[in-house]
């Protein structure tokens, strides 16, 4: 198994850091101010939301706070903590609501509060939240037990987050009570194989068994039962992910689901939680496990479906992006998902509902503090993203860093530094995607891994360098997609931002947070005609996902078809075109960075006569 380092230890740089610095500019890192269910959350005293929004808020802002140093929000972040350890009562117990309340309160919550509490102990080393969690989850058990509380619900379906916390008590106490909790929520808790039936077939239809971002956070669960109870991993999570994948999977690594699985169409909805949750699992899995195909997952995902569905500033967001989205435009009869409602695929404060608004921040701070994990060998690169990490290795301190454009250049270059001689391993993980891996200009055997064990001194630098080409992966409907190492491509539509302002039920859109509805000025009915794509690479801007200067962009050639809007809309693609032949003489196309086009066309056919 592979293990984090301690979190202090790792510092984001380049364009990761200015990714951080955008968000922490952005809605993560004013929430507290504008929005009243995390400013006046029940869970410090006040009177609005009690439940699951400050703690997802905190799950995300806290290792932003404390990765970009950034003094002030690292003192917001504990206020909320030190709000919620007053608060909680005498037994133990550490949600917002009364004695009598408990039977009826959806422990989904408490679950998710006490992982908050572990990780903030993971930056802060604050003996006060390891003791509320020890008391917290004692009084659960103790509940739970005599059958004083049930779990039902959100709470039933996502028992595992628990095991978080169990195992964070269980390194420390080793008391038989907390694995006993754990098997209790085991048995008690859903069973998502037994499930699987469920996921073959998209319904118009709201349901906890097929509801997407508890499918993403249930991946993990086998991997964290095991590192309780000391089980044998049985890889459970690889035949529930390529079901998913057959029945609902998407070009970017995610499933359609908004919020119930969608199936495979290219103009159905993900929701933004289920794409930082199916990361999280990711990580989690990868560390595990050490398969390298969950690290090569969440790049995928981290890469493109996270940024497509932000804006460039982060100040809004959307509940449902679309791998094919030709407008971000209100519906104005039913809307097009299957379980949303009209205004789910805008930019906004909170379209369509708030958890995403709370949730999302979580996605980029963990990446980064996954750039780097340990082993009894040494240091594992997970990623290659810009990061230092500073640590010790027996009597040594040891300092690398990574200097990377990854995944926008395909190297990167790593210095390690010691303070005096030390013999480890460091260990390089090499993409799967990958053609060909150099290091200082010498191609290397084609691995999982590029490794390098020897006694380190002073200062010692290399690069290692990937080769790809773009190519066209298949896709439902006789269509296809663009790939070039990490990231997806996709045909840009020239977008106008038509902005709302106002207040519905006490909360106020205004800009920046305000809601914007995604006008295309630009034809969207294309399809390949030519496999020739060149890839161009810019200086960019300042934002790492530009919608507007992205650093890398490829060029192909492409042929307007016949398409039309899906039935009932006229703002939404159909899911194939009517035809693959092509309807104009070829013109030369720039696609984007799936992550850069926030209306694209992603999936397109190949015109007929380019089409063995």
């Amino acid at each position: 198994m592979f293990n984090n380092f301690n979190f202090g230890e790792i510092k984001p740089r380049g364009w990761l850091k200015r990714q951080l610095e955008i968000q922490a500019e952005g809605l993560s890192g004013n929430l507290d101010k504008i929005w009243p269910d995390i400013r006046e959350s029940a869970w410090i005293g006040g009177d609005r939301e009690g439940w699951e929004r400050v703690p997802y808020w905190l799950d995300g802002f806290i290792p932003l706070a404390y990765l970009l140093d950034d003094k002030d929000k690292i003192e917001r972040a504990e206020k909320y903590v030190t709000a919620i350890l007053d608060r909680q009562q005498p037994d133990g117990w550490i949600c917002p609501c009364t004695k009598e309340q408990r039977a009826k309160y959806d422990v989904w919550a408490y679950f998710l509060i006490n992982k908050v509490l572990t990780l903030y102990y993971g930056f802060s080393q604050n003996e006060r939240a390891k003791s509320a969690i020890y008391t917290s989850m004692k009084c659960l058990y103790n509940m739970i037990s005599k059958a004083e509380l049930e779990l039902f619900e959100w709470g039933k379906f996502r028992w595992f987050e628990a095991l978080i916390p169990l195992r964070f008590l269980e390194n420390s106490y080793h008391e038989g009570w907390i694995v006993e909790l754990g098997k209790i929520l085991r048995e008690k808790g859903a069973d998502y194989k037994a499930l699987t039936p469920l996921w073959k077939r998209p319904l118009n239809k709201w349901s906890l068994e097929t509801h997407v971002v508890n499918i993403a956070m249930m991946f993990k669960y086998e991997a964290l039962s095991c590192l309780l109870f000391g089980e044998s991993y049985e890889n459970s999570a690889e035949e529930l992910w390529r079901t998913l994948e057959e029945y609902n999977g998407t070009a970017v690594g995610a499933f359609t689901g908004d919020e119930c699985l969608s199936g495979k169409a290219n103009n159905q909805g993900t929701e933004l939680c289920s794409i930082v949750e199916l990361m999280y699992s990711c990580e989690w899995l990868y560390a595990c496990t050490e398969n390298v195909i969950w690290a090569e997952r969440l790049e995928k995902l981290a890469f493109n479906a996270l940024p497509a569905t932000l804006s460039d500033d982060m100040w809004t967001h959307q509940y449902d992006q679309m791998v094919n989205q030709i407008a971000c435009i209100r519906f104005p009869g039913r809307s097009m998902f299957r379980t949303n409602n009209e205004e789910a695929h805008l930019f906004g404060l909170e379209p369509n509902f708030g958890c995403c608004t709370a949730n999302f921040n979580q996605g980029w701070p963990k990446l980064a503090l996954n750039a780097f994990l340990s082993n009894e060998s040494g240091i594992v690169c997970c990623m290659m993203l810009p990061a230092t990490l500073d640590t010790k290795i027996g009597d040594a301190k040891v300092t690398l860093t990574t200097e990377t454009e990854y995944p926008f250049r395909l190297s990167c270059k790593y210095t390690v530094t010691v303070d005096r001689p030390a013999k480890f391993e460091l260990k390089i993980r090499i993409p799967l995607w990958a053609k060909t891996a150099s290091v200082n200009g010498e191609e290397i055997k084609k691995s999982d891994y590029y490794t390098v064990n020897k006694c380190w001194s002073g200062t010692e630098s290399f690069t290692v360098a990937l080769t790809d080409t773009p190519h066209f992966i298949p896709r439902p409907y006789d269509l296809r997609a663009v790939e070039y190492g990490a990231l997806i491509f996709a045909l840009p539509i020239k977008t106008e931002y038509k902005k709302h302002e106002y207040i519905q039920d006490g909360v106020e859109r205004k800009y920046p947070y305000c809601d914007y509805e995604l006008i295309p000025h630009s034809e969207w009915r294309y399809g390949f005609c030519d496999e020739n794509i060149t890839v161009c690479e810019h200086k960019g801007d300042d934002i790492p996902f530009s919608s507007i200067e992205p650093s890398v962009t490829l060029k192909t050639k492409l042929c307007r078809v016949d398409w039309d809007y899906a039935d009932g809309y006229d703002t939404v693609a159909d899911k194939r075109p009517i035809s693959n032949s092509a309807l104009s003489e070829p013109i030369e196309a720039e696609l984007y960075p799936y992550g850069c086009a926030k209306l694209r066309i992603t999936e397109m056919p190949l015109t007929e006569q380019n089409n063995p």
